[in-house]
């Protein structure tokens, strides 16, 4: 591990550690000034510590769940192998891995993963280029169930997995002020792909239309005479975190999810600039989505 603060890179992890510390300082009512002086740190340390400017000590930690009341065997662990890997950028999330549920802070995973959903929360921008499907965080609510029903078997599981996914579009929009900015690039063949069938599709696009009349949503079309361009690699999704926070770069696949942080991000941002420049402007694009769902 570097000891050196000056090198320490802001991770998804440390991040993630310093929100779940300070949550649980203050659903106690405790002080920054109270707890720096209990680990005989400065209160500005345990500012840094808790922002992931300077990664937590597992030590600290320790202490910290001491004092916060926190038994539980499994919670502890995660926390502390949190601590341990602060330092470390990149991670494979295994489906299998990912909460169902958004209990713990917000919506953070188990162990020392993190969900994208709690990622995604955090930032102020997210930019996504998709050519499959219309991207979860603007999906109507028959256009997801379709989706789900297909990977989950049970019935009950798959309503839940739906309400699930509507809350976390509210708290990406409605929740939070200002709301999350969404820049959306989706391929033209998306516009016509009847997930759900003809009807669900038509409502999908109607929905889509109505939420472009939001300022902080913005969608282009990347018509299908477009030949070779970056996207052609996979679909993807780019958090521009608040600042001094890195960007982070969201690549799903079919059994998990690849978190790539820091520098490895910057690609994926150069790929999103890349292809809005050969998408159609938002009015058009507007217009083209329009017209799909009426002639679907």
């Amino acid at each position: 591990m570097p000891t050196d603060r000056k090198q320490f890179l802001q991770t998804v992890r440390a991040q993630y550690l310093g929100s779940r510390m300070r949550q649980l300082r203050e659903e106690r009512g405790l002080t920054l000034k109270y707890i720096a002086a209990y680990l005989g740190v400065e209160f500005s340390t345990l500012a840094r510590y808790e922002r992931a400017e300077w990664p937590f000590r597992r030590d600290h930690v320790i202490a910290l769940l001491d004092v916060y009341g926190v038994y539980d065997d499994a919670t502890r662990t995660a926390l502390v192998d949190m601590a341990h890997q602060a330092w470390r950028i990149n991670q494979w999330v295994p489906a299998a891995t990912q909460p169902d549920n958004a209990r713990d802070a917000g919506g953070g995973g188990g162990g020392t993963v993190v969900d994208d959903w709690w990622v995604q929360q955090r930032a102020e921008e997210l930019c996504i280029y998709a050519n499959l499907t219309i991207p979860q965080v603007v999906q109507a609510r028959d256009y997801a169930t379709a989706i789900i029903a297909h990977t989950v078997p049970q019935q009950p599981l798959v309503d839940k997995l739906v309400r699930q996914l509507v809350e976390r579009q509210q708290a990406l929009e409605v929740d939070r002020k200002p709301e999350t900015r969404l820049e959306i690039l989706l391929e033209e063949p998306v516009l016509h792909r009847p997930v759900g069938g003809r009807l669900v599709l038509q409502a999908q696009l109607q929905h889509l239309a109505r939420l472009l009349e939001r300022p902080h949503i913005n969608v282009r079309i990347l018509p299908t005479r477009i030949g070779w361009h970056p996207g052609l690699h996979g679909a993807f999704t780019l958090c521009t975190m608040q600042r001094p926070y890195p960007p982070v770069a969201l690549v799903h696949h079919l059994d998990g999810h690849l978190m790539i942080e820091a520098d490895a991000a910057q690609r994926y941002k150069n790929a999103f600039d890349k292809l809005r420049e050969v998408s159609l402007s938002p009015a058009e694009s507007a217009a083209l989505i329009a017209t799909t769902a009426e002639e679907t």
